[in-house]
């Protein structure tokens, strides 16, 4: 499994429905879930994002379905970062010259 760090930002559409936030993530949840990942957290944020979701997919082209799903119903734009574990990035290290 490869974790994620997925930044949101409201659209307009998001905002005018922000009382179905709460909503959404949960559907979001179930998308994972249902590809065989698991959503570690949702976090709604003061500042720069206005949310941020981190979990754990199969890989990228399937955590790049779950999130243009989430992009599609237009109310976040999505920016998503690939997170390494200690472990993982020591692994990682070892195949630096």
């Amino acid at each position: 499994m490869a974790t994620y760090i997925a930044l949101l930002k409201f659209t307009q559409k998001g905002v005018a429905e922000i009382n179905f936030s709460a909503e959404r993530a949960d559907e979001f949840k179930k998308a994972v879930k249902k590809a065989g990942g698991k959503v570690h957290d949702i976090f709604w944020l003061i500042g720069h994002y206005d949310g941020a979701v981190i979990f754990d997919c199969a890989g990228d082209e399937a955590a790049a379905a779950l999130l243009l799903e989430l992009a599609s119903h237009g109310c976040v734009h999505t920016e998503t970062l690939r997170a390494f574990t200690h472990d993982e990035f020591l692994g990682i290290l070892k195949k630096v010259k």
